[in-house]
C-alpha cells in the first residue's frame, strides 16, 4: 500500500474509517521516518491518526519500527535502570519528578530520565535540571556512563532519536500532538526492563498498558499523572496501572495510603517559564531537608515510586521510607553534589565489578 491509501484507510470518518494491521502501521511509520511521504501526506496522516485515535497494534508497531532505527543506550541491563520519560512540561505545578529521581538515585535507584522541552507554553524538565547545574546535553554514551557511575542522567531525544524530535517539533506547526508523542513514551531508549510512562489523555491510559504488554514489557507502571508526567499528585488519588509478567493490574495511589498528609494544589504549585532559578533553589532547599510540608512530602511520594519501579521495595508504601531517609541523612543533598560536580569518566564496568 502506498502513503495515500494507508490516509485512505483512516481517514475515512468515524463511521468507515479502519485501523491499520501490524505490517501496514510499520510501513506507514518507515515512509515517514525515512522521507519517502510529503510534506503534505505527513500532515494528513497525522491529523487523520489523532482524529481516528491510535489503536494498541498501530502504537506499538510504530513504536517497534521507532526504536529499530537507533541503537540502545548502552546500559547494562543487570543495573535495573528505570525508564522515566518525561514528555508532558508544565504549566501548574513544579517538576517533583526532577528533585524525585535524584532522591531516589541517592537511595539505590538507576535512572535514565529523557525528555523534550519544546511544548509551547508547557516548561520540561530539561530546564529546572539545567539550572540545578545537571548537564542536559549528554550523547547516548555519556549518558549510559553517568547512569552507570551516579544513578541518574537525562537524555535529550533530540540527541537519541533526532526523527522523533523532528516529529515532535510539529506540534507547533499543526497546533495539535500526534502520534510521535505517546511514542516518544514509549522508546525506552535504554530497553530497560522498567518503566514508568506518565500521561493525562485518558482514552490512552489502558492502551498505553496494552501497547507495553505487546511491546513485550516486563514491568511498567501506567500513572494517570500530574500534567502528565509520570508523577503522583498528593492532593488526590492517582490511578496507576502496573504490568507485570504479562498482567496489567489497576491500582491507586494517595498519600494517606504511606502515613503522608492529603496536600493541597498550593503544595505543588509551580513557577513561570521564566523564572527556573527560583524553581531550582526551591528543588535544591527540598534536596537539603530545608523544607518541611507538602512540597517536601510530595517529592517523596514519587521518589518512593521510583524506587518500587526500581525493586528497592515490594510495595510503593515500603519504599516511603527509603526515600524520606535518603533526605534526612543528607544522601539526597550528596547525589545532587555529585551529579552537578563530579565528570564521567571512568569505564561503564566500573561500578559493577
Amino acid at each position: 500500500m502506498s502513503m495515500q491509501e494507508f490516509i485512505a484507510k483512516i481517514a475515512k470518518g468515524p463511521r468507515a474509517a479502519k485501523d491499520l494491521t501490524w505490517d501496514e502501521a510499520k510501513r506507514a511509520m518507515k515512509a515517514l521516518i525515512e522521507g519517502d511521504a510529503t510534506q503534505a501526506q505527513v500532515g494528513a496522516f497525522l491529523m487523520a491518526m489523532r482524529v481516528k485515535m491510535e489503536s494498541v497494534t498501530e502504537l506499538a508497531s510504530m513504536t517497534a519500527a521507532a526504536r529499530s532505527y537507533v541503537a540502545p543506550v548502552p546500559i547494562p541491563r543487570e543495573l535495573g535502570v528505570v525508564d522515566l520519560p518525561s514528555y508532558a512540561g508544565k504549566q501548574e505545578t513544579f517538576h517533583a519528578l526532577a528533585a524525585a529521581a535524584i532522591v531516589a538515585a541517592s537511595a539505590g535507584a538507576s535512572v535514565l530520565m529523557h525528555g523534550y522541552d519544546g511544548i509551547p507554553g508547557r516548561a520540561g524538565n530539561a530546564g529546572v535540571l539545567k539550572a540545578l547545574g545537571l548537564s542536559i546535553d549528554m550523547e547516548p554514551k555519556v549518558a549510559a556512563e553517568a547512569v552507570v557511575q551516579h544513578g541518574f542522567a537525562y537524555l535529550d531525544i533530540a540527541l537519541y532519536h533526532p526523527a522523533v524530535y523532528r516529529f515532535l517539533e510539529m506540534r507547533q506547526e499543526l497546533g495539535a500532538r500526534n502520534l510521535f508523542h505517546p511514542i516518544a513514551r514509549l522508546l525506552n531508549p535504554a530497553r530497560t526492563l522498567s518503566q514508568i510512562v506518565g500521561l493525562s489523555h485518558p482514552p490512552h491510559f489502558e492502551k498505553t498498558a496494552e501497547v507495553l504488554r505487546m511491546l513485550g514489557g516486563s514491568r511498567a507502571l501506567v500513572v494517570s499523572g500530574v500534567e502528565g508526567d509520570p508523577e503522583l499528585s498528593i492532593a488526590a488519588l492517582t490511578r496507576v496501572l502496573e504490568l507485570r509478567d504479562e498482567r496489567i493490574t489497576p491500582l491507586s495511589f494517595a498519600s494517606k495510603d504511606a502515613g503522608l498528609p492529603l496536600g493541597t494544589p498550593r503544595d505543588m504549585a509551580g513557577f513561570p517559564s521564566d523564572q527556573r532559578g527560583k524553581e531550582a533553589d526551591l528543588l535544591k532547599r527540598i534536596l537539603h531537608h530545608q523544607v518541611p510540608g507538602g512540597p517536601c512530602d510530595w517529592v517523596v511520594m514519587n521518589a518512593a515510586l521510583i524506587l518500587y519501579a526500581a525493586g528497592k521495595g515490594a510495595t510503593w508504601v515500603s519504599c516511603v521510607p527509603l526515600a524520606r531517609r535518603a533526605l534526612e541523612d543528607g544522601s539526597a543533598a550528596r547525589k545532587l553534589e555529585e551529579l552537578t560536580q563530579e565528570p564521567v569518566g571512568i569505564g561503564i564496568t566500573s561500578r559493577l565489578h
